[in-house]
């Protein structure tokens, strides 16, 4: 059964950083994209950031580029989302997820979600 397991998340001060983790087990690293959403408090799921597990294609969302970095150790099936210069806006549940969707920022089209981590960040 595949299974993915977030950790990392906590709270931290505005320009802070923090590293997510994203364990995956049960093939669930097989599948060929991974991504990262969050979901901020009263808002819909939004798009972090993805990466093509295969070649490390990597793509993120306008919110976090130039500061959150996607990346994988193929070795320990494991994802990460390198997150710096947090800000207050950054505070959500964050949730990695895999599939094969046809967008990679479509989070219908990954059928695979961990159960989430919170990222609290204060001004």
């Amino acid at each position: 059964q595949e299974r993915l397991v977030e950790s990392g998340g906590g709270s931290v001060q505005a320009g802070g950083s923090l590293i997510l983790s994203c364990v995956a087990s049960g093939g669930a690293f097989a599948r060929n994209y991974m991504g990262w959403f969050r979901q901020p408090p009263g808002k819909e799921r939004e798009f972090v950031a993805a990466i093509f597990v295969p070649a490390g294609y990597t793509w993120y969302g306008d919110s976090v580029k130039g500061r959150f970095t996607i990346s994988r150790d193929n070795a320990k099936n494991t994802m990460y989302l390198q997150m710096n210069s947090l800000k207050p806006e950054d505070t959500a549940w964050y949730y990695c997820a895999t599939g094969r969707p046809n967008y990679y920022s479509d989070y219908l089209g990954y059928d695979t979600w961990g159960q989430g981590t919170q990222v609290t960040v204060s001004s």
